[in-house]
Parts: C-alpha cells; structure tokens; sequence
C-alpha cells in the first residue's frame, strides 16, 4: 500500500509511519522539519505546510491511502492559526486526495470537537457539536471533520479517529506538562478528583488508525464514519496523574483547586493574555478546568465493531514501556 502520513515526524503520526514499514508498506512523509527517525525507517519526506495547496497537493500523487495526523495541537492561540492549518489544512488535503485519485483518507481527529463544558460519561459519537465551542483548536478540528466526512463519496472514502489524552514515549505535549509541572510546584488537582477519563496510549492509538485503513473502502461500513478510540474502561484521572509522576519519582499530587476557582481564574487570565498580547499561553483557561475537572469518558464500541480495535498494549506494560521517559522528563540526561 503507498501511503501519505501528514505529520509522520510528530508524536502519533511516527508511530503510525513505524507501523506501517513494520507491515512493509511504502510510506511518504509530509512534514515542516527533517527527522533522523524517518531516515533510518527508509521513508520518503516531503517539507511543507499544510497551509502551502500546491504543496500538499503534490504530495498526495502516486498515493492509495492518505492517514492526516499533521495539526496545530494546543489550547491558546490566534484562531485564524488554528483554522488555517487544522481547517484549510484539511481542505488542502482532500483537495490533493480529489486530484490524484486517492482512494482512502483516514482522518485524525479529536474528542474536544464536542466539547461542551460539561461531563461526558460514557459517550457515544451520537453526541452533536456544541453550539460554540471554548477553544480555537476544538472549532478548528470540528469544522475539519465535518469537510471530511462530507467529502466521503464513491470515490474517496473518508473516517474520523478521535483518541482521547494520547500519551506514550516522544509525547511533546501532555506528559512534558504534567512532569514539568510537578517539577516547579505548580501542579495543581482541579476539582473534587472524582472525574474519570478515557485515555489512548499512543500504540494503540496508531493501531487503530491502520486497523480503520483496512476496512476503509467507498461504501464500506467504516467510510463517512466517526470513532472515539481510546482505552476500553476509563481511569480516574487524578490516580492516572499520581502514578505518571510515581514512574517519573516524583511525589503524588498535595495541592488543589476547586473547579469554580479554576474556571474563575482561567476567565480572568484569558482576559489578561489576549488584552495584553501576551505570548506563550495562560496557565488556567475555562477550557483547561473543564477538561481537568470534569469526567470525559467515551464508548469506543463502534470502533470495535466497525474494524476490530482493540488496544494491542496493556495498561500496565504501557506504563513500563513509558516510564523511562517520564525519568527522563524529570532528570534530562546531561
């Protein structure tokens, strides 16, 4: 199978790449940088921006099956950003999928598409967009989807993977922040600690967007399909924090903040941060209190009956294969 990973150098997307060359696949790469890790998996890098058309474009020739991982991650930031590389991106991509014929494009989406400001127990993809959403990336990778799923047709077929708290070896996003964090003393338990979470660890999160490729065909079950992938059973996510910061040998988390609180301050510094212009992000928005006090957990049984998902690692052995990292994270190598 010739493949296009977008994004093949970042966190997820080098796992979905190391994947497929395990399956002896031909993988092409469009990534912003150069990474040593592609070079020894002998793939094809092409350098480029999502927001570049004709560049995207191109990178689509000659190409079965589009896996578009690549996006701007984050909670803060300009929307026109956002929208320009998670939305236009995308747009971009099934642009470059139309011209050069390509047969499958599996969509790597995420949960906070219907992020509402509420609890989510158990959630099925039944559930709608918000009405407004709380951050600029959620907006951004929720009008993305849906131009995916529309664009499914006899000739293209389309799916949205959306994993939930990806984490794993090479994470740049979520464990940096928790140990970094803890490091400083300024982590902080927000809520009552009772809120369960779904999780994805990032091998099985990359296993299901190959397993989704399989079965994806025009007409197929799977084709202008949505699914929440993630770990079967949810973890409270306080206890899943305090034993991430035990295999860093960090201490558990003492400190906490009421949810109220939280949002109250993540109001006043967004606030703050947009009036001033201030770079980088604020430490509290209401979008980050909601996501760390409240339950999100999802129902990834349509992914398990549509294509076959189930985690190809256990928690525990997930947790020993990440462990040296978080060690890392909190004593770097000299």
């Amino acid at each position: 199978m010739h493949t296009l990973v977008t994004g093949g150098g970042g966190f997820l997307g080098l796992y979905v790449v190391e994947q497929l060359r395990e399956r002896g696949h031909d993988v092409r790469v469009f990534c912003r940088g150069t990474y040593p890790r592609l070079e020894e998996l002998g793939v094809q890098t092409v350098q480029g921006d999502l927001r570049e058309r004709n560049a995207v474009v191109a990178a689509c020739e000659g190409v079965e099956t589009v896996f578009h991982v690549a996006g701007k991650p984050g909670i803060w930031g300009p929307k026109d950003e956002y929208l320009a590389v998670n939305t236009t991106g995308t747009e971009n991509v099934l642009a470059g999928c139309r011209e050069h014929g390509v047969r499958r494009l599996v969509f790597t989406s995420s949960p906070s598409v219907v992020h509402d400001g509420e609890s989510h127990v158990d959630a099925s993809e039944l559930m709608p967009y918000p009405d407004e959403w709380l951050s600029h990336y959620s907006r951004s990778k929720a009008l993305a989807e849906q131009a995916v799923i529309a664009a499914n047709d006899e000739n293209l077929a389309t799916c949205a993977l959306r994993p939930h708290l990806v984490w794993g070896p090479r994470d740049n996003h979520l464990l940096p922040r928790i140990v970094g964090k803890a490091n400083s003393g300024r982590l902080r338990r927000v809520g009552d600690g009772s809120n369960m979470v779904s999780v994805t660890y990032v091998e099985n999160a990359a296993a299901a967007h190959l397993l989704a490729a399989e079965k994806l065909e025009p007409g197929s079950r799977v084709a202008g399909q949505v699914y929440f992938v993630n770990e079967p059973k949810p973890v409270n996510l306080w206890d899943f924090v305090d034993e991430l910061l035990k295999r860093a040998g960090l201490p558990k988390l003492q400190k906490s903040i009421s949810q109220a609180n939280a949002t109250r301050i993540g109001a006043f510094l967004e606030g703050v941060w947009w009036t001033l212009r201030l770079p980088g992000e604020p430490p509290m928005t209401r979008f980050v209190a909601s996501e760390l006090a409240e339950s999100h957990s999802y129902d990834c049984s349509k992914a398990q009956r549509d294509f076959g998902y189930e985690p190809i690692v256990s928690m525990d052995e997930a947790l020993r294969r990440t462990e040296p990292y978080l060690k890392e994270l909190h004593q770097p190598r000299p």
